[in-house]
C-alpha cells in the first residue's frame, strides 16, 4: 500500500546520516540544551536537563522553527520533534475537523497539562464527540499559541500532579516565551502537498499555505525592564484525498446511481485562516529593582472547515429541488482564543515570591453550509448556526521559595496556593437547525450536526482551592531528590491529595540512576459533565440516525443507567539512566508504569427500536435512534520505555549533531464498567462500554514511534534530516449483530529533509519537504474504506496527504 521499497529505505538512511534534521531534543539536542537550566519538575534553580530527577525534554525555538512546520502549526512542531507525542490530523470527525488533539504517552489529550511562562493554560471549549483520537475530550488548543513567541517549551514525561495539580497525569508541557528584547525577526514561508494519490491514479497538488510572522522587542525602564510582541497570519488551503464512490448498496436508485465513479465525498484538512498575536513583558519595580511586574499573553482567531458525509439525491436527508445531484455539508467553525497574565515577583526578606492572576477563555461558534433540515421542506435554510461554546478559566497564584543549606546539602523550598475557577456554557443554535418541521417522515435537525436545542443548553461552574509543598535538595554532587505534596478541594468533587517523590544518584560522572513514584488525578471537565447534544448523522455502518449525547445529569441518561462521574485516578512509576561521556555522547533510557482508574470516556452508541420506545414511552421525546453518556469507563495500565541517545562532532568545518530516539507505550484495560441493569433490562444484548470505545483508549494509536535525524550546520549552511518509523495502529468497528470489523495499518516511514543558506548574518532562506517519499498508510480494506470514499484513515500519524514541500525566507534584527 504506497510502501517505499528497500532501495528508497537505504537511500533514506544514507541521507539522514549526511544531511540533517532539527534534533529533537529529546532529553538533549545540543550541547546547549544539554547545560540549560530548566524551571520545570522542580523548584531547584540550578539543575539541567541530565541532572534532573525525571526525564524532561528541552526543545529550542530553532528546533521548533526547523521542524518543517506546516502553516506555523506548533501542534505538527511538537509531534515531529517528540516521539511520544502523537498529533493525528482527522477529517469527517466533527469537533477534530476545528480543533486537533494531542497525546503524550498514548494517554488521552485532557491527561497532559499545558503552561504558558509556567502558568496553566486553559482547554478548549468545543467537546470532541464525533472523533477517534480524543474522543470526548476538550483539550488545549496547541495550535492556537503562536510558534514565533515561543523561546523553548520544556516537556516533563512524568506525573506532575503534586507539583502544579490535576491534569498532569501523563506529563507537563511549558511553552517559555520569547523575552529578549534586542532581536527581532520577519519570517515568510509558502508550502503545498504534491502527491500521487493511487486510489484515483492522479498527481494532487493542493493544501496550499501561507504563513507570515513578524516581531521585534525594547527595552523598558532599565534594570531588565522589556516588551516584546509579534503577529502571525496563516492561511491554508483544503486537501482531498477521498476515493471514486462506489454507492453504498442502500443508497442505489437510478438517480444515485449516476453519481458512481464521482468524488462525491471530501477527505482531508479543511480550509482554515488564522491571526495570531502575543506579547510578553516585565517592568522592574522596587528601590533596588528587583522585583518585577510581568504580563504576557496570546490570541489566536481562526476560521475553519471541516467535511462532512455526502447526501444523495434520493436520500430522506435530501429535497432533490433543493441540491437535485445531492451535497456534502461543510461545518464552519470561528474559534476566539485568549490568555492574558499578570503578575508581580521578587524577594521577601530570604523568600522568593511569585503572585498572579491567569486569566485563559475560548469562545467556539459552530456553524453549516450546503447543509439542510430535511423535515422543514424544501423552503430548509441551507446554512445554520448550530450552537455557541464558551469556556472561562481564571486562575490566582501566590507562590514562595527559598533556598537553604545544611552540612554537605542544599536545599528549595516551596509553598503556594491556588485559586482556580472555571466556567462552561453552551448557547442553543438557530431554531431552525433544531426543529422538528411538518414532514414526519424525513429526518429533523440540520445535516451534519443538529443544532443545540435549549433544552441543550449548559451553564456549569465550580471552584477549586490548591495548596502544595515542595522540596528540592541536593546532596553534595552526586544525590538529589525532589518531593511534593499538594491537596486539592472541588467545589462538586471534594478533597484530593497527592503526591510525588523522585531521586537522582549519580554513581560516576558518566552514569546516573533515577527514579520516580507519584499519585495523581484529573477531575472531569465541566464539558464531560453537563455537556448536550441533539445530531443527524451516520453511523459506523453509514446508516442515517438521529441521536442524544446526554450528560450524566439528564433524566434520560439516568433511566438509561448514567451514574455521576468519578475523578480519574492515577499511580505513575519510573525508573531510568543518564549517562555523558564528555562532550560528544549522551544517552537516557526510562521505563515507566501508568495505572489509572475510572478512566472517562463515552459510552457506545445505544441504538434500536428499544431504546426509541423506552424514551417516547418514558419522556415523550420521539425519535431518538441512539444515545450516549460519558461514563468512567475502565481502569488502565500503560507500559513503556523512551530512550535518546545524541552524538556530537566537529565535522568538514561545521558541527555535526546526529540524534536517535524510540518509544514504546502500551495501554491495556484492567476492568471495564459492567453495563448497567436499567440497559439490559431494555435489551439484554446492549452493552455500555465495548469494542469500539475499548479500542479507542488500547490499541488505535501507534505504540511505538522511531526517529534518526542528523544536523550539520557551519555559518552559512544548515543541511537537516529526520527519519521516523510510526508503529502500526487498529480500527475496529462494531456494525451490530456480530458484525465486527477490524484492521491493522502496519508501520510506516517518513523522510524530512531540509537545506538552509545565510546569505548574510541577517537574511535566510530554506527549502524542504516533510513526507518527501510521499508516503501512505495502508489502505482501509472494504469493511472500512466506506465504498471507496475513504480509502485512508485518520489512525496513522503520517497523515493522509502525502508530501508537503516549502519555502521560507527569514529575516533576523
Amino acid at each position: 500500500m504506497h510502501r517505499p521499497h528497500p532501495r528508497p529505505l537505504a537511500l533514506a538512511s544514507a541521507l539522514s546520516l549526511i544531511l540533517a534534521a532539527p534534533a529533537f531534543a529529546q532529553e538533549a539536542a545540543s550541547a546547549t540544551t544539554l547545560d540549560t537550566v530548566i524551571v520545570t519538575g522542580t523548584r531547584a534553580s540550578d539543575r539541567t536537563v541530565l541532572e534532573s530527577t525525571a526525564p524532561v525534554d528541552v526543545l529550542t525555538a530553532e528546533d521548533i522553527r526547523k521542524a518543517g512546520v506546516v502553516n506555523g502549526e506548533l501542534g505538527s512542531a511538537l509531534q515531529a520533534l517528540l516521539p511520544s507525542f502523537n498529533f493525528p490530523r482527522q477529517s469527517n470527525s466533527g469537533g477534530a475537523d476545528h480543533i486537533r488533539a494531542a497525546q503524550l504517552r498514548g494517554l488521552s489529550p485532557d491527561q497532559v497539562l499545558v503552561l504558558v511562562n509556567g502558568k496553566r493554560r486553559h482547554v478548549s471549549a468545543l467537546v470532541n464527540t464525533d472523533s477517534k483520537i480524543g474522543k470526548g475530550t476538550t483539550p488545549v488548543d496547541f495550535n492556537s499559541i503562536p510558534v514565533s513567541a515561543i523561546s523553548r517549551i520544556e516537556v516533563l514525561r512524568d506525573g506532575a500532579g503534586a507539583q502544579y495539580g490535576s491534569d498532569a497525569i501523563a506529563g507537563v508541557i511549558n511553552v517559555i516565551l520569547d523575552n529578549d528584547p534586542d532581536s527581532g525577526a520577519v519570517e515568510a514561508s509558502f508550502g503545498a502537498h504534491h502527491t500521487d494519490l493511487k486510489p484515483i491514479d492522479r498527481t494532487i497538488t493542493d493544501g496550499q499555505t501561507s504563513y507570515l510572522s513578524a516581531k521585534a522587542g525594547t527595552r523598558l525602564g532599565g534594570d531588565g525592564g522589556f516588551i516584546k510582541a509579534g503577529l502571525e497570519l496563516k492561511n491554508r488551503e483544503a486537501t482531498n484525498r477521498a476515493g471514486f464512490d462506489l454507492i453504498p448498496p442502500w443508497e442505489q436508485t437510478d438517480n444515485n446511481l449516476a453519481l458512481q465513479g464521482k468524488r462525491n465525498y471530501a477527505m482531508g484538512d479543511g480550509h482554515s485562516k488564522d491571526i495570531n498575536a502575543w506579547f510578553n513583558g516585565e517592568l522592574p519595580f522596587g528601590q533596588d529593582g528587583q522585583g518585577r511586574l510581568y504580563a504576557f499573553g496570546t490570541y489566536n482567531s481562526r476560521d475553519t472547515e471541516g467535511d462532512n458525509y455526502f447526501r444523495y439525491p434520493d436520500d430522506s436527508s435530501n429535497w432533490p429541488e433543493v441540491y437535485p445531484n445531492g451535497y456534502r455539508p461543510v461545518s464552519l467553525g470561528d474559534n476566539q482564543d485568549l490568555q492574558l497574565v499578570a503578575g508581580a515577583r521578587g524577594q521577601w526578606g530570604e523568600w522568593d515570591y511569585d503572585a498572579s492572576v491567569d486569566y485563559g477563555r475560548n469562545d467556539f461558534t459552530y456553524r453549516l453550509k450546503n447543509s439542510l433540515n430535511a423535515s422543514l421542506g424544501p423552503d430548509s435554510p441551507t446554512r445554520f448556526r448550530t450552537g455557541s461554546y464558551a469556556f472561562a478559566q481564571t486562575v490566582g497564584n501566590f507562590d514562595l521559595s527559598r533556598v537553604f543549606n545544611t552540612d554537605g546539602a542544599s536545599h528549595t523550598l516551596g509553598t503556594g496556593v491556588e485559586l482556580r475557577r472555571e466556567e462552561y456554557r453552551t448557547h442553543a443554535g438557530d431554531p431552525a437547525s433544531y426543529a422538528a418541521g411538518p414532514y414526519t417522515d424525513r429526518p429533523t435537525g440540520s445535516q451534519a450536526g443538529g443544532g443545540l436545542s435549549p433544552q441543550d443548553e449548559a451553564d456549569l461552574s465550580r471552584n477549586v482551592l490548591g495548596a502544595y509543598v515542595s522540596l528540592s535538595s541536593q546532596f553534595g554532587e552526586k544525590f538529589s531528590t525532589d518531593i511534593a505534596g499538594r491537596y486539592e478541594h472541588y467545589q462538586d468533587f471534594g478533597s484530593q491529595w497527592t503526591g510525588k517523590l523522585a531521586a537522582r544518584y549519580e554513581f560516576v560522572p558518566a552514569f546516573a540512576l533515577r527514579a520516580a513514584i507519584s499519585n495523581n488525578f484529573r477531575a472531569p471537565s465541566l464539558s464531560q459533565i453537563g455537556y448536550e447534544a441533539t445530531s443527524t448523522g451516520y453511523d459506523a455502518a453509514g446508516r442515517l440516525t438521529q441521536g442524544r449525547l446526554l450528560s450524566v445529569n439528564n433524566p434520560i441518561a439516568q433511566a438509561l443507567g448514567a451514574r455521576p462521574l468519578d475523578p480519574e485516578k492515577s499511580r505513575n512509576y519510573s525508573f531510568g539512566f543518564t549517562s555523558r561521556v564528555g562532550e560528544h555522547f549522551d544517552l537516557s533510557l526510562d521505563f515507566f508504569q501508568i495505572d489509572i482508574d475510572d478512566r472517562v470516556a463515552l459510552s457506545e452508541d445505544i441504538t434500536g427500536d428499544a431504546l426509541t420506545t423506552f424514551v417516547e414511552d418514558n419522556f415523550g421525546v420521539s425519535g431518538v435512534q441512539s444515545a450516549s453518556f460519558f461514563v468512567n469507563a475502565a481502569d488502565t495500565r500503560t507500559r513503556g520505555a523512551e530512550l535518546v541517545a545524541n552524538w556530537r562532532q566537529a565535522l568538514a568545518g561545521g558541527q555535526l549533531l546526529l540524534t536517535g530516539t524510540y518509544s514504546y507505550a502500551k495501554t491495556e484495560l484492567k476492568d471495564i464498567v459492567a453495563t448497567p441493569a436499567e440497559l439490559l433490562a431494555l435489551d439484554p444484548d446492549y452493552v455500555l462500554f465495548g469494542v469500539e470505545e475499548s479500542n479507542t483508549l488500547t490499541d488505535a494509536t501507534p505504540r511505538t514511534r522511531g526517529q534518526f535525524a542528523a544536523n550539520w550546520s557551519n555559518d552559512r549552511w544548515a543541511l537537516q534530516s529526520r527519519l521516523s518509523r510510526y508503529g502500526s495502529a487498529t480500527r475496529v468497528f462494531d456494525f451490530g449483530d456480530g458484525y465486527i470489523p477490524r484492521q491493522t495499518y502496519g508501520a510506516e516511514w517518513q523522510l524530512d529533509l531540509e537545506v538552509e543558506y545565510h546569505v548574510t548574518p541577517q537574511w535566510s532562506v530554506a527549502l524542504g519537504g516533510q513526507n518527501v517519499l510521499d508516503n501512505y498508510s495502508d489502505k482501509s480494506n472494504e469493511d472500512i474504506y466506506y465504498f471507496g470514499n475513504l480509502p485512508y484513515d485518520v489512525l496513522s500519524p503520517i497523515g493522509s496527504n502525502g508530501a508537503y514541500w516549502y519555502g521560507r525566507v527569514r529575516y533576523t534584527f
